[in-house]
């Protein structure tokens, strides 16, 4: 299995900056971790690492390629429990992802549900939000099959966060072989779920996975908050049975994963290392 990074290793730095601070930890993947429709400003100017789904692809692909570095997923996170408009990042954003990652040979395309930022979003029951995440990827998972691509839910939100909502979720589309899992340990665990438990029931689903730790500290929030950007702590430091999501998946023949750890090198080293002492 393939180890990168997430591409925000920097504050405020563009994508190239990240690359450079990418190969010189030496690793050789890393996820498309920003994506924007259009111009983005801050992107333009260089002080955010995002990647315009409006740019040509092989420009972003021959970047990468400068610092030797394999794009392993593009992240293209949704909010698709609020109502839809123009300034959500949304289907039609999802599926110029699944184009871009066509165009330029990257098999993943990953994407969730988000937290509801609405009232209306809010008072969504559990069969109305799985419909709706459902209803808003149909199309691009349509398209993901005609374009060789797969389109990952992370566990980023109250219904991917549980086992009930991905397995209605992906029931709902028919279990469509271009839909499948990105598996973010740390986000399964702070939504309330044993990440073990999760790997084990979709573990012929999961193609890529999200590893990172948290300590106690994050304890008050479990079940109240869904999704954490970052650990800070090396994996193996904290309180997620690691050890136990490896011995359930390392035979999987799962190709990449990220790390997303934020620190100095030293606790990407010592993520790295207990990996593989769990056999990935």
């Amino acid at each position: 299995m393939n180890l990168g990074l997430f591409l925000l290793i920097k504050p405020f730095a563009s994508v190239e900056e990240q690359l450079k601070a990418t190969k010189e930890m030496g690793f050789t993947c890393a996820d498309i971790t920003d994506t924007n429709a259009g111009g983005s400003m801050l992107g333009t100017a260089g002080f955010s690492p995002t990647v315009s789904l409006d740019d040509n692809p092989y420009d972003i692909k021959r970047l990468f390629d400068k610092y030797g570095i394999k794009i392993s997923t593009i992240c293209a996170h949704a909010n698709l429990l609020d109502p839809s408009k123009p300034s959500k990042f949304s289907t039609s954003e999802i599926m110029k992802a699944v184009r871009v990652a066509a165009a330029i040979g990257v098999k993943d395309v990953i994407t969730t549900e988000g937290e509801p930022t609405t009232e209306w979003g809010h008072k969504l029951d559990f069969e109305q939000r799985t419909f709706i995440i459902a209803e808003k990827l149909c199309e691009p998972v349509k398209m993901a099959a005609d374009y060789g691509v797969r389109i990952l839910l992370e566990n980023h939100g109250p219904i991917t966060d549980t086992i009930d909502g991905l397995a209605r979720v992906f029931g709902l589309l028919d279990d469509a072989p271009a839909l499948g899992l990105n598996f973010d340990t740390g986000n399964t665990w702070l939504g309330g779920t044993d990440p073990v438990e999760v790997a084990k029931r979709f573990k012929d689903k999961i193609h890529h996975i999200h590893w990172k730790d948290l300590g106690e500290d994050w304890l008050p929030k479990r079940g109240k908050q869904f999704g954490a950007g970052f650990s800070t702590i090396a994996l193996g430091d904290g309180i997620i049975d690691i050890k136990g999501v490896c011995e359930v998946l390392k035979d999987q023949n799962i190709e990449n994963s990220t790390l997303e750890i934020i620190g100095e090198p030293q606790l990407l080293k010592k993520s790295v290392d207990y990996l593989k002492s769990c056999g990935i």
